[in-house]
């Protein structure tokens, strides 16, 4: 069993990589909006009840796939480093999978805003994520959270083996999901 968590600040190709990569693998995609928007039908992810209900349906997902003969799964999310709370997360989530025999991958990306601004409106990223659809809401979340959070690590501060950082402003996602399949031999 394999984690891969694919992890970057909003818009930077966290699901299209997924997308990529698991097309290359037998690995399972499961990307944060999945659960989000499912929710978003009913309570706003910022709200107790979202986000309640969102970690709930993730956490049980999360147990199935970890007790079962699939091959692995893919996970991407945005992961605030200065919030010790996704620090846990991460944590937990890889404890989980890891308490099963299961080998843990992580894949940070990071891209400039330029490109970022242009992904978020990306046909692709419309499809598959809803709430996305509001393109000013959007864009202004995403510049909100470069002041309020830190979204990708500062060198050496991820100290888990299996790491990988890639500046994929430059990279088409299936190239980029050739690295992580090479660096990674999944």
């Amino acid at each position: 069993m394999k984690l891969v968590i694919i992890f970057g600040p909003q818009a930077v190709g966290k699901m299209t990589v997924g997308q990529e990569l698991a097309k290359i693998t037998d690995l399972k995609l499961f990307h944060n909006h999945m659960t989000i928007d499912l929710v978003g039908n009913f309570f706003d992810y910022g709200t107790k009840e979202g986000k309640r209900l969102v970690n709930l349906f993730r956490q049980e997902i999360f147990e199935e796939v970890s007790k079962s003969n699939l091959y692995g799964i893919i996970f991407t999310f945005v992961w605030a480093f200065d919030m010790q709370e996704d620090w846990n997360n991460v944590k937990r989530l890889s404890g989980l999978f890891e308490s099963r025999g299961a080998t843990t991958y992580y894949v940070e990306l990071e891209a400039s805003i330029d490109e970022r601004l242009d992904r978020n409106k990306s046909e692709n990223r419309l499809k598959h994520k809803p709430s996305k659809r509001n393109i000013e809401w959007s864009e202004n979340e995403l510049k909100r959270s470069l002041e309020k959070h830190r979204l990708n690590s500062i060198d050496g501060e991820i100290t888990y083996p299996n790491y990988v950082r890639i500046d994929n402003t430059s990279l088409e996602a299936n190239e980029v999901a050739v690295l992580i399949k090479k660096k990674f031999n999944l």
